[in-house]
């Protein structure tokens, strides 16, 4: 091995380190951020239409976000929609606190969420194995995933339900191994967009094990 290879690893390995300290900074402040809206529209009441609307919002930043994420308003932009995000929760967060044990039931599948995303992410960064040959699964599964949500809602199944989120939960472990081994092996460079795709997996699976948790209690 030259002595320039050497100092190529080294430099790959220092640029991997400074992404990977950003990305993680960065969305530990906007999961912090997306609480806090959460929190805001839990106090405001929203209502359904109202929490459909900030999801379409959140959509519409999403692809502005992705498009400003190599210039100077990037942050400014990924703090909007992860705002957004967060105070679309409101209604669903809403409706789950008001059972009976429901703020436990909450910080449970948020206690839940956490631990399985940092033994993932924990796993990925520590093995450093290349789960790019998830992508086409990954894509697969979300696709019909969207499907049949979107077709439930015309069904109304509360079995179809339980399956689509326990197919989401399923998809996101496989998600937030995927992204995250695609920061540490080369495949996303850029932290903005690094977080946001850690910040939709994490986001995703907490709401589907709060479904898959909740739903005992629910009408």
């Amino acid at each position: 091995m030259t002595q320039e290879t050497l100092y190529a690893g080294h430099a790959s390995t220092e640029v991997v380190n400074k992404l990977l300290k950003n990305t993680y900074m960065l969305l530990s402040m906007t999961l912090a951020f997306s609480a806090l809206c959460a929190g805001l529209a839990m106090a405001m009441q929203i209502g359904p239409m109202m929490s459909l609307g900030l999801s379409l919002g959140g959509l519409v930043l999403l692809f502005v976000t992705l498009r400003k994420a190599e210039t100077a308003a990037g942050l400014f932009w990924v703090f909007a929609f992860t705002g957004m995000e967060g105070a679309s929760l409101g209604y669903i967060l809403n409706h789950y606190a008001g059972m009976a044990n429901g703020p436990q039931l909450i910080m449970q599948a948020l206690g839940l969420t956490s631990v399985v995303f940092i033994a993932l992410s924990g796993y990925a960064l520590t093995t450093k194995k290349d789960f790019s040959f998830m992508r086409g699964f990954l894509i697969a599964g979300l696709v019909i995933a969207i499907v049949a949500g979107i077709a439930n809602i015309f069904i109304g199944s509360g079995t179809v339900f339980m399956a689509l989120n326990a197919g989401v939960a399923l998809l996101m472990t496989g998600f937030i191994l995927y992204d995250t081994s695609r920061i540490v092996n080369g495949g996303e460079t850029n932290y903005i967009r690094a977080t946001i795709s850690l910040y939709l997996d994490f986001l995703n699976l907490f709401i589907s094990i709060l479904h898959l948790m909740g739903i005992g209690g629910d009408d």
